[in-house]
Formats: C-alpha cells, sequence, structure tokens
C-alpha cells in the first residue's frame, strides 16, 4: 500500500501567530528552536559548616535539611496547601468591590431623533454577601484543612526521606571505603606472594608457572582496587548530592572509631508496627486525604441545594454637562433554588464520592505497604545482626589462616595454590565483614525510617 502526502487547505495552512516553529517539518526530524533556549541555573547551595575537618553524620544531616530541594519542594508545597484554606475560608465572608467609569455616548431618541453626546462619570460600590448555602463552603473550607494537614505531613515526611538518603550515601560510602583498604592490603599481600615466589623461582623451588599465577593475582588485586576507587568516588558524589552540594564538591567525612555496637531489638514486633501506624507522616497524611475527599464530596452533595444571598449596590452618576448628578442605589435578597443542570450535579456527587472512595482504598494500601516495609526492615536487622557476629567470626579464622600458609611458603613449604587460596579467603572474609556491617548499617536507617521515626529511633549507631 502506498501512503500519499496531499497538501493541506490554505486555511489551515495559515499560521498567524508563526506557532509552527514549535513542530518539526516531518514526524521523524529532531526539533531544534529557532531562537536561544532557557539556561537552567544553578541550583542554589549552602556554605558547609566547617570545610576544613570532616563532618560527622549528623551534620551533614543538619546541612541536609536545610540545602536539598526537596526540602524546599515540600515547604512550598505546604505554603500553598495553606494559602488554599484561606481561599476556601474567603468565600464565606462578603465581597464588596469598587468601580469608577467614565462614559461618552451618542445615540437616537426612539421618536427619529438625534441625542446628543452625553459624558458622564462615576463612583460605584457592590456588596454581596453569602447568608446561607446548607454547609457547602464549611465542607469545602473542612476540605481544604484536611489538605494543608496532608501537606504538612508530606513536608514531615520529605524530611525523613532525605535523612534516610544522607544516612544511606554515608554508610554506602564508608563501607567502600572500608572496602578500598581492603582490596590495598589484598594488593600488598599478593605482591608479598608474589616477591616470595621469585625467590623461589631464582631457589629453583618454584617453577615459571607459579610466578605468572603471582603475577596473575596481583594484576587482579589491582583491578580490584581501581574499581573500588571508581564506586568509591561515585558514593561521595552521591553523599554529595543528598546532603544538597554539587556532586564534585570536596567533602571530609568523619569515619567510625573502632566498630559499631551491634545490638539487639527489645521491642516487640507488634509494638514496632502499632507506632509505624501512629508516627509515619505519609500514613496519616493519606489519612487526611481520604478525609479531605470525603469533605469535598459532602461539599459536591449540598451544592446542588438552595442558597440564599443578599446583594446591594449604590452609585453617583456625574454629568460635564450642567446637569445635576444622580443617585443609584439598590438591595437584592436572592433565594436560588437550582431545578435542573443537565445532570451535571449529578455527575459532579458521582465523580466526588468516587475519589473519596480512591483515597480510602489509597490510604488502605499504604497501610499494608507500611506493615510490609516494617515487617521486612525488621527482619533485615535481625539477619545483619548475626552476620555480623558470623563474619567476625570467618574473617579471623581466614587471617590466621593466611598468615600460616604465607610463612610455610616462605620457608619453602606448601605450594603457591595453597597460599593463593588462602589470601583470596580472607580477602573474601574481609569483603563479606565489611559487607554485614554495610548491611547492618543500612538495616537500621531503613527501619527506623519505615516507622516514619525522627529523633525518636528505634535505636542509634553506636561505636566502641
Amino acid at each position: 500500500m502506498a501512503f500519499t502526502t496531499q497538501a493541506a487547505p490554505q486555511a489551515l495552512t495559515r499560521d498567524p501567530f508563526d506557532t509552527e516553529r514549535y513542530v518539526p517539518a516531518t514526524p521523524g526530524v529532531r526539533w531544534q528552536s529557532q531562537d536561544a533556549l532557557p539556561l537552567v541555573p544553578d541550583a542554589p547551595s549552602g556554605q558547609l559548616p566547617v570545610a576544613s575537618r570532616a563532618l560527622s553524620l549528623p551534620e551533614l544531616t543538619e546541612f541536609a535539611l536545610q540545602n536539598n530541594p526537596k526540602t524546599r519542594q515540600a515547604w512550598f508545597a505546604l505554603r500553598a496547601a495553606a494559602a488554599g484554606v484561606g481561599i476556601e475560608r474567603a468565600d464565606g465572608l462578603p465581597q464588596i468591590s469598587a468601580n469608577i467609569f467614565l462614559q461618552r455616548s451618542e445615540s437616537g431618541g426612539q421618536a427619529g431623533n438625534q441625542i446628543p453626546w452625553l459624558t458622564r462619570y462615576g463612583p460605584a460600590l457592590t456588596f454581596s454577601y453569602l447568608l446561607y448555602d446548607f454547609g457547602a463552603v464549611d465542607s469545602r473550607v473542612k476540605a481544604a484543612e484536611y489538605q494543608a494537614l496532608a501537606a504538612a505531613l508530606a513536608q514531615n515526611r520529605v524530611l525523613q526521606d532525605v535523612v534516610f538518603q544522607v544516612e544511606e550515601a554515608y554508610y554506602r560510602y564508608l563501607g567502600i571505603e572500608a572496602l578500598v583498604r581492603s582490596n590495598d592490603l589484598f594488593l600488598k599481600s599478593v605482591s608479598t606472594s608474589l616477591d616470595a615466589t621469585q625467590r623461589r623461582r631464582e631457589g629453583g623451588l618454584a617453577t615459571a608457572a607459579d610466578v605468572y599465577r603471582a603475577e596473575t593475582q596481583v594484576a587482579q588485586a589491582q583491578l580490584n582496587l581501581t574499581r573500588s576507587k571508581g564506586e568509591w568516588e561515585k558514593a561521595r558524589g552521591a553523599l554529595a548530592s543528598a546532603v544538597g552540594l554539587p556532586v564534585n564538591s570536596m567533602l571530609l567525612i568523619q569515619t567510625f572509631q573502632g566498630e559499631p555496637r551491634v545490638g539487639e531489638i527489645t521491642e516487640s514486633l507488634n509494638n514496632i508496627l502499632n507506632r509505624a501506624k501512629a508516627n509515619r507522616p505519609d500514613l496519616i497524611a493519606a489519612e487526611a486525604q481520604a478525609r479531605s475527599a470525603r469533605a469535598q464530596a459532602d461539599a459536591a452533595s449540598k451544592s446542588g441545594l438552595p442558597t440564599v444571598t443578599v446583594n446591594a449596590a449604590t452609585g453617583r452618576t456625574f454629568y460635564v454637562q450642567d446637569r445635576p448628578y444622580t443617585d443609584t442605589n439598590s438591595l437584592l435578597l436572592n433565594l436560588n433554588i437550582p431545578l435542573f443542570t443537565g445532570f451535571n450535579q449529578t455527575y459532579t456527587v458521582r465523580q466526588a464520592e468516587a475519589k473519596a472512595a480512591q483515597a480510602e482504598a489509597s490510604r488502605d494500601a499504604l497501610s499494608r505497604q507500611t506493615e510490609l516495609e516494617v515487617w521486612q526492615s525488621y527482619y533485615d536487622v535481625q539477619t545483619a545482626a548475626s552476620g555480623v557476629s558470623t563474619t567476625a567470626v570467618q574473617l579471623r579464622a581466614a587471617q590466621q589462616t593466611a598468615e600460616a600458609t604465607l610463612a610455610r611458603y616462605e620457608a619453602g613449604f606448601g605450594s603457591l595454590l595453597d597460599l593463593v587460596t588462602a589470601q583470596v579467603d580472607e580477602s573474601n572474609a574481609r569483603v563479606q565483614r565489611i559487607q554485614s556491617f554495610l548491611d547492618w548499617f543500612t538495616a537500621v536507617a531503613r527501619l527506623n525510617f519505615s516507622i516514619g521515626a525522627s529523633d525518636n529511633t528505634l535505636f542509634a549507631v553506636q561505636t566502641r
């Protein structure tokens, strides 16, 4: 089948406002602007409290809460929601407006005579007040207040999210830093093995294949160290971004002095689940959203009821010609009874009721998700704590084995394969030890985040 392009009708090709400049010539052509595109400004960022010394996690967290763009985004969203309460409350107050007019006109009379030009001007004042609407305004105010409450709680959750992001980035940075040190130790260890193998080769106790194998281990160790350093740089950039700084910022990070003290959770899981239900701002915000939607549905159902309003107006008209001014005054009490709106009211109420039910379902879904997150985080902490104790034994045994194997090899006993195996086992045990602490750090942070903890954390990371 062949497709042909026909010329557009003349009426469709007219473009007096040049809107076609926003459309490429054909669907497969990349659009290019005829004008200079707007430049994206640099995101604002503050100054580190002390740039010359290593910063602790609390200092980084405090800085992030002040400088991460997400906190500003949530704060302005809250201000907008708070202003919405004022907008709805304003509908229950009198509406007063003033008007000043100036008019010059000429017209023909009904008898066919020409009325000459007439110039007039003057002020006018109008007043309108809703006396009664069966509570529709009150329902809209209540909906707006719940929206503001939800926005305030959402802001609290954003702050918790920023704290959690900083903690994750901080612990990952420390973990990869430890991994770099571990890989550096492994490189030194296999380099020592290479030296020993070369000496044994010179003494006729090792083969060329042994030297090649040792050199392979050194090359692999160098590759692992290079990769871990690259991951370390990425972690540093992620931490800088989390605290609200450019990714290329130079950060000095305070590390742990000694190993962290891994504790057990003494609080029952049921109590933790109840705390999450009572503390998580996003879950409470979902309840506020559901109540707001229900109040909006109530307001929609009342919008079809009669309303009583009072309107008043007063004005004075002056004439340029030698004529006296005239006054205009009116007072109107109005009862409005909607009879038929083309079923608009019916579907408006139906839509509002459906949105209210949707908001309640969203709240229930988040409640179940919260329970699952707490449940998984709780057992992640337990598993990670067990892993920390297990890897301690594993690393100690691997270190002793590697030291004994190296001593035997340097004394002329044992094979290179045994030495390489022992060194690789020691390196793997050290890496698993680092990963177990990283898992525990992250699991603790995630558990605190999942229950909505802020200052009242489940428990904090401590060091010996």
